[in-house]
């Protein structure tokens, strides 16, 4: 996994441009746009090179740029969609969220924020059948779906699922912070549902995994000053930035949450965070993504899902060999919500049999999980 926004050099299928530097390169080594797609890259400053270059059959994607050069693609064969104004979010971006980015203005509280501000603009256009507003909403996660895909490519991907619940302070919290620093310090790229709870949890130890073990515990210390995101967001959120100011430069880790629970703030420990509208685009996503594995922890109705979402997959092999599926707790999975008997039984027989486990305590669930990678 890289950060955002360097890339390796692009395939020669790949011929998206999504920063003014990779334009300006493609520009100076082609002398064409013939053909390329270039998203959400302001090109006010490039007029003189939008006249001088070939760029038939190319595509701009919310990019802005002076009427002049807009009026010369689209006469040369391009397709300009342009920039769709007042929008708190941009359909077209290249990359991923940061932290950061969705956090802007956190010094005037969480309202006020792009993850807020976001999150209202879907709840008053969601139900209001305005095609527009559906089509923006398709064509924002369909631009994350290709972004984390460049990002992840290659990677090693460990999901970790959990329940939302769990509070910070907690020795539940702090095994699922372990969990993520010991699968980050072994070559796995941590990806969560990127919200509250255990999905922070997990990727706060992934966060922590360049420190020393003291860093984690200090941490995890702060942030029990805000134990949950009620009552207050803001408060909630500004113990993680106060984490990440503190010691800077953590592991890299990746948050997919959503806004169709936006009632639940994305966590700031994830560095790349995908964020959807559709949330089953994003479930779909996360497990499909999660190809050395995924860990589940003790959860409710939303991780019993995410459990036989995962097993259908693997139960068909229609993503090739079945992943391994690692449950911690074994009186949660076997009594209090028994998905363990379940998912044990469909497997019986079948290639996905070999990579199922159940543990009780969560600081086998690392362990076990290498053994069936291996």
């Amino acid at each position: 996994m890289h950060p955002t926004p360097a890339r390796p050099e692009r395939a020669s299928h790949d011929r998206e441009i999504e920063s003014l530097t990779e334009f300006d390169e493609v520009v100076g080594r082609h002398g064409s746009l013939a053909r390329f797609r270039v998203q959400a890259v302001d090109l006010t400053a490039r007029t003189d090179a939008l006249l001088a270059v070939d760029t038939t059959e190319a595509v701009f994607l919310g990019c802005p740029m002076e009427p002049e050069a807009a009026a010369h693609v689209r006469a040369s064969g391009a397709l300009v969609f342009p920039p769709v104004p007042g929008l708190p979010f941009d359909p077209y971006r290249g990359f991923v969220y940061t932290p950061n980015e969705l956090f802007a203005s956190l010094g005037d509280g969480y309202e006020g924020t792009p993850d807020a501000r976001a999150y209202t603009w879907f709840q008053a256009t969601k139900s209001d059948g305005d095609i527009f507003a559906s089509m923006l909403r398709s064509i924002h996660d369909d631009a994350v779906s290709d972004a984390l895909d460049e990002l992840l490519a290659g990677a090693r991907v460990v999901g970790v699922m959990g329940g939302h619940a769990m509070s910070r302070g907690t020795d539940a919290y702090a095994g699922a912070a372990r969990l993520g620093r010991e699968l980050a310090r072994a070559g796995f790229t941590v990806a969560t549902g990127g919200g509250p709870g255990a999905m922070e949890a997990a990727n706060l130890g992934a966060y922590a995994a360049p420190f020393e073990d003291a860093m984690l515990d200090d941490a995890l210390q702060l942030l029990a000053k805000a134990p949950s995101f009620r009552p207050s967001v803001t408060d909630w959120v500004r113990a993680a930035f106060e984490v990440r100011e503190r010691w800077p430069g953590g592991g890299e880790s990746v948050g997919i949450p959503t806004w169709f629970y936006g009632h639940e703030p994305p966590n700031a420990f994830a560095a790349h965070i995908a964020k959807y509208f559709a949330n089953a685009t994003r479930e779909d996503g996360l497990l499909a993504r999660s190809t050395a594995g995924v860990v589940f922890l003790p959860g409710a109705a939303g991780t019993v899902q995410e459990i036989f979402d995962n097993a259908t997959p693997n139960y068909y092999e229609s993503r090739g060999e079945p992943t391994p599926m690692v449950l911690v707790n074994e009186d949660h999975w076997t009594r209090e919500l028994p998905a363990w008997p379940l998912l044990r039984s469909l497997a019986r027989g079948r290639a996905m049999e070999s990579r199922i486990a159940l543990v009780d305590r969560i600081e086998q669930a690392a362990p076990v999980l290498k053994r069936l990678c291996s």
